[in-house]
């Protein structure tokens, strides 16, 4: 690099000298915004992309420090030894189904599903011969017999979006029975709430764009598995693409750093509204696992560190009610996800679940009246005031 001074100006542009990393730890891990890494050899080069020698190669799942630092969150977060981050929730799913099946499998999969999963089962896996039964997974009985020669049982910690909560230890247990590796999206409960690799499940499955990122600012997904699993997705996502990157890994973890504060607010802001909105006589029902007169109330209580932020509500007067509810919102938005500082509603049967047929919704617990709120960090008595103007509006 003697010669700098002797270079053209796109050349030293090219080549501008990169300063050493500081002495001192950051306070927050930095950003490698890049996409490909520097070899001294062809030899090393043909060492590290075999896997054989240590260093980084390319952004395609091949590795980034910001990505791994994330990764390594994760799996301390859930209790797992290793992770593997995605570039959304739904390619952390296919890749996780698509890793442990081929074409003549069967799976086993939870009746209550986000309607993404659902498209994903019902419209994907049956073009390339994969065969997916679906089972109340609240009988155990009925999960046994769906699981007979399945490649693997998948559920959901909290069910999006009718918040139903399973026995996520018996489910786990009769997995390892039966010899099925266990599959669960943890997204609702986060991992501040919810740990289901420390009840035996194999695969712990987040789209962290949602409480993880907490913030609106992001897409990414995660698995939180082991190392020999973990190897298994990253050679798959290679071939596929879907790794995460780099920046979106840093969001992620800073997001990860008040994860705890934005859930413990998230639940006690939710657990009161879900009381109030449970009084208002325009509703026929209102879901939270919180509230006692939720079915899983008792296992919600022994099993989430919280009840979580998401409040599903019924408007009596079906898919016109809902949808003049939610369109009678101020400061609680109309919008997809959920987990940020926002306070979001949505209206299933015409938007999220809106590739479910009728009959489908109804087996899913889906009615035309639901409405699927997430509570973000806004004061309650705001949230209030704003629900009791739209149910009066709704109303009218």
């Amino acid at each position: 690099m003697d010669n700098r001074q002797q270079w053209g100006p796109g050349t030293r542009a090219v080549h501008t000298p990169v300063p050493s990393p500081a002495a001192q730890e950051p306070s927050s891990f930095p950003i490698y915004q890049t996409s490909t890494w520097r070899f001294e050899s062809s030899a090393q080069f043909a060492e590290v992309i075999a896997g054989e020698g240590q260093g980084y190669v390319y952004g395609r799942g091949y590795g980034n420090p910001t990505v791994e630092a994330f990764e390594a969150a994760v799996a301390d977060w859930e209790g797992t030894e290793a992770a593997f981050a995605f570039d959304s929730g739904m390619a952390a799913i296919h890749t996780t189904i698509t890793s442990l099946t081929t074409s003549g499998d069967a799976i086993a999969s939870s009746t209550r599903l986000y309607g993404g999963t659902h498209s994903l089962f019902t419209q994907v896996l049956p073009r390339y011969g994969i065969e997916v039964r679906f089972v109340d997974d609240h009988d155990l009985d009925a999960v046994a017999k769906a699981m007979q020669g399945a490649k693997l049982f998948y559920t959901e910690t909290i069910s999006n979006p009718v918040l139903a909560v399973p026995d996520l230890g018996r489910l786990a247990q009769l997995c390892r029975e039966m010899e099925v590796p266990s599959i669960v999206d943890n997204t609702f409960a986060s991992p501040y709430l919810c740990n289901p690799a420390r009840l035996g499940f194999d695969y712990v499955i987040h789209s962290a764009t949602k409480y993880i990122g907490g913030h609106g600012d992001l897409i990414g997904g995660v698995v939180a598995t082991s190392p020999s699993r973990r190897a298994q997705l990253r050679k798959l996502a290679l071939d596929q693409g879907g790794a995460m990157q780099p920046l979106e890994a840093w969001l992620c973890l800073r997001g990860l750093v008040t994860l705890p504060l934005r859930m413990e607010r998230h639940c006690a802001t939710a657990s009161a509204l879900a009381q109030w909105l449970a009084d208002q006589p325009q509703l026929s029902s209102v879901h939270y696992p919180g509230l006692e007169s939720h079915p899983d109330h008792e296992r919600a209580l022994e099993l989430l560190g919280g009840p979580g932020g998401m409040i599903c509500l019924e408007h009596a007067g079906g898919l016109e009610g809902g949808m003049r509810l939610c369109d009678g919102l101020q400061l609680v938005w109309i919008g997809a996800s959920l987990g940020g500082t926002h306070s979001l509603v949505s209206h299933p049967a015409s938007t999220t679940h809106r590739q479910l047929d009728a009959a489908a919704r109804q087996r899913a617990g889906i009615s035309d009246g639901l409405i699927r709120m997430s509570v973000g960090l806004e004061d309650l008595p705001d949230l209030i005031d704003d629900f009791a103007g739209a149910l009066r509006e709704a109303q009218a």
